[in-house]
């Protein structure tokens, strides 16, 4: 009887650790979601920044002292 009660604690226990990694393993996966949508956004941004910087053209002649901070 000893070995059948073993078991079933034995068997609670796994089933508990399967329920947490269940949860952990969803929490992972919204992270990765988050961090996908972050990155989807930042390509965009800088696909958008690229055509800016190609619409500026690379003939536009550019001073550096416009460029200054109001503080100089």
């Amino acid at each position: 009887m000893d070995n059948v009660n073993d078991t079933g604690q034995r068997l609670t226990d796994l089933e508990i650790k399967a329920s947490f990694q269940e949860d952990l393993l969803d929490a992972l996966n919204q992270v990765i979601v988050r961090q996908q949508q972050q990155i989807d956004q930042l390509v965009r941004e800088i696909a958008h920044l690229r055509e800016s910087g190609a619409e500026g053209g690379v003939g536009a002649s550019r001073n550096l002292r416009d460029e200054l901070p109001p503080h100089y």
